[in-house]
């Protein structure tokens, strides 16, 4: 044998009928482990409809009880009705609106008649039909945008760098919301409406609440006054530009010559006093806006109604309720004693 001849060396080139086959079993692997997946639901689904037909009769047997039970219960039981007031709370008092409508509601929970009829004056006979209280805020994207925007406006130019949007929104609670719906569920339909002079009175007899209001309108006030003086003195002076005008231009056609820099400079002024003027009519339109707004503590968007409106929905009806809790009670059983009988079975194979 000769040693000179060159010894085969090991290839490094990759062998692609092998990397194939790797790839090929990969797949088989993968499809083989979704097929277990879809073959062990398919079972679940199978054992369940076995079960349901094992079972029928008795759970139609139930469903029929429970129709029978639940439309006694319906037919016997109390109508309630449910109405709804939206307000817009001023002065920082909507932490005490939440406060009164949740006491009155755990006087309502309580059934507490008596303490929830001189609260609400009111007789027992009435407080005892009402139910339940319950007040949440009412606020959308845009409203809560309005609210960002008139947020930041009141904010001086440090302040408004280091608030943005998004970490407003973050933080945004019900209190910080314009609007809040009180609702009231109650047998009697024409009680929501008797209440609502008390609610309103419980907040805007606040002595506290009765300084703000009356602290705010001394602002507003002394703001119109001011804006008012404001007026009357452009107008002063635009009275007195005219005069100027007028002198200038009859000087004009005696032959005097008029320098265009003080012409420039007049117009100018005269400009001025234009936008100034705007400015004052735009400030005085936004605090009519906020004299309205701030006339009440409370602001009552939306009444009560005369009548509330019957409380109704599958959840609230036992017609539902009733055979849905029966069939969940036959199927627990009904798994009970299959499971027990399966244990028996395994124990006497061993």
């Amino acid at each position: 044998m000769n040693k000179d001849l060159p010894q085969p060396q090991p290839s490094d080139e990759i062998d692609l009928g092998q990397l194939f086959k790797l790839i090929g079993n990969a797949f088989d692997r993968f499809f083989r482990f979704i097929g277990r997946i879809f073959s062990g639901i398919f079972g679940v689904i199978l054992l369940f409809l076995l079960f349901i037909q094992r079972h029928f009769v008795k759970f139609v047997a139930v469903v029929v009880i429970g129709l029978i039970i639940g439309a006694i219960i319906d037919f016997k039981k109390e109508p309630e009705y449910i109405s709804t007031m939206v307000i817009e709370p001023n002065f920082n008092s909507v932490q005490q609106l939440y406060n009164n409508v949740g006491f009155y509601n755990e006087l309502a929970k309580s059934k507490d008649s008596l303490a929830l009829s001189e609260a609400l004056n009111i007789t027992e006979k009435e407080a005892s039909s009402i139910k339940k209280f319950s007040v949440e805020s009412y606020s959308d994207e845009n409203q809560k945008i309005l609210l960002f925007d008139e947020f930041v406006r009141s904010l001086d130019s440090t302040t408004k760098k280091t608030i943005n949007m998004k970490s407003y929104l973050e933080n945004f609670n019900s209190f910080d919301a314009r609007f809040h719906t009180i609702s009231v569920v109650a047998t009697d339909n024409a009680v929501a409406k008797k209440i609502q002079p008390a609610i309103i009175s419980s907040i805007s007899n606040n002595s506290y609440f009765n300084l703000q209001k009356d602290i705010s309108d001394s602002n507003i006030s002394l703001q119109d006054s001011l804006y008012n003086k404001q007026i009357r003195e452009i107008d002063s002076l635009q009275l007195l530009y005219k005069k100027v005008m007028l002198k200038e231009a009859e000087r004009s056609i005696q032959g005097t010559n008029i320098s265009l820099g003080e012409k420039g400079v007049q117009n100018n002024k005269e400009l001025s006093l234009i936008n100034k003027m705007e400015d004052l009519k735009s400030g005085l339109v936004e605090l009519n806006k906020e004299r309205g707004n701030k006339s009440s503590i409370l602001n009552v968007i939306s009444d009560f109604p005369r009548k509330g409106v019957q409380d109704k929905g599958i959840l609230k009806s036992y017609k539902f309720l009733i055979p849905v809790l029966f069939v969940i009670l036959a199927a627990l059983v009904s798994i009970s004693l299959s499971l027990n009988k399966f244990l028996k079975n395994h124990n006497r194979k061993k």
